[in-house]
């Protein structure tokens, strides 16, 4: 008979063996197991994530069109006049907001093309503007004083200037009136006067501080004026010979008789639908009194222009300069001023002075049922 196989017991050398396998597992740990990190560090990364990326698309589209809005600065005249560019061209001071926003966000995700689109942006437009806020010269305390008296002196050689655009006649007369009382205007221009408007003026007595006026009104309804304190010598119903509306004149003595200076009350085209082309026109009309040589001129009104405007720039050439620009007294801003929701952003109302004379004290006040401010300089006829 066969003999049943028994089971051997193990010998030492298989326990050993055992006992070293346990050893070996105990010891197999991974050689570079990452801890594995809590769910809240895994959220906070994300969030930074998210973060960034958002800073990142804001950043890049804001400092894109900064850069855009402010380079309009520089277009040809034939380009601004293209549909809508004017509004967009007066909103360049304002586009430096978006360039700064833009820089912050581009610093935070540090993205390197924002930060430079940014810049470049800030850089030009106080390139463009610190002339705004900077001028070498100073008008004298003289001027001030004898701007600012009691009385209206006519025959010294500075004089306090005033225009608005009254808004097809609904401003308030009354305050027109007070405000050339305690403002000692020597000469004011007033733009989208009616009959019933100049009417409510001589009932709040302008007469009785600017009795000489011109007045002119192209298509009988709305038209724009002059008032002085001296008389108006040479008037005329239109100095520009204009398409946009009947540009009022007059000559107005200062400094004894000695200085005379020719006054025009501004009112050019507003560029809306279908009338862009015929506001480059108006301004370009308006341009052409650079070669009159024979008079020295002050502009007062609405140009429905900002300095960045190439036909305002283009108007005012080397021998014109905007008396806000001039005082230094920082951006003036008129329009729009009867809407509750939306800021005044735009100085499209100008006094224009001609060259050897000097402003100061340039300030824009709001006029109850005027959608302009008027706007207020102290000028020095003779430098």
């Amino acid at each position: 008979m066969a003999q049943a196989k028994t089971r051997q017991p193990q010998g030492p050398a298989t326990g050993k063996s055992q006992a070293s396998a346990k050893a070996n597992r105990a010891k197999a740990k991974p050689a570079a197991t990452r801890p594995v990190k809590p769910l809240r560090t895994l959220n906070k990364t994300k969030t930074h994530r998210v973060r960034n990326f958002i800073c990142a698309v804001i950043a890049f589209i804001f400092a894109l069109a900064a850069l855009l809005g402010i380079v309009t600065h520089i277009l040809p005249e034939e380009l601004q006049a293209l549909p809508y560019m004017p509004i967009v061209v007066s909103l360049v001071p304002w586009f430096t907001l978006l360039a700064v926003i833009a820089l912050v966000c581009a610093i935070v995700s540090k993205r390197t093309v924002s930060i430079v689109m940014a810049v470049l942006a800030i850089a030009l437009q106080a390139f463009w503007q610190y002339p705004f806020f900077y001028q070498p010269s100073k008008l004298p305390r003289a001027a001030v004083a004898a701007a600012s008296g009691e009385t209206v002196n006519t025959d010294d050689g500075y004089a306090r200037l005033m225009t608005c655009n009254v808004y097809k006649g609904r401003a308030d007369a009354r305050e027109i009136v007070d405000l050339v009382r305690s403002e000692h205007v020597e000469v004011l221009a007033l733009q989208e006067t009616t009959d019933a408007f100049v009417d409510d003026l001589n009932r709040a007595g302008i007469a009785s501080y600017l009795p000489y006026a011109q007045v002119s009104s192209s298509d009988g309804v709305y038209g724009n004026g002059l008032w002085s304190a001296s008389p108006l010598d040479d008037p005329s119903d239109d100095d520009v010979d204009s398409s946009a509306s009947f540009m009022p004149g007059g000559t107005v003595s200062f400094n004894g008789g000695a200085t005379q200076v020719r006054f025009v009350s501004v009112h050019t085209t507003s560029p809306t639908n279908d009338y862009w082309q015929q506001w480059k026109r108006s301004l370009d009309e308006l341009a052409k009194l650079r070669f009159d040589t024979s008079r020295r001129y002050v502009f007062m009104g609405d140009f429905n222009a900002t300095d960045d405007h190439t036909p305002f720039r283009n108007f005012l050439g080397t021998r014109f300069t905007d008396a806000a620009k001039q005082a230094a007294g920082g951006l003036v801003f008129t329009w729009p001023a009867n809407i509750d929701y939306v800021p005044t952003f735009a100085g499209i109302d100008h006094i224009v002075l001609d060259s050897g004379m000097l402003a100061g004290r340039v300030k824009s006040l709001k006029i109850d049922g005027s959608d302009h401010k008027a706007l207020l300089a102290t000028v020095q006829f003779d430098v």
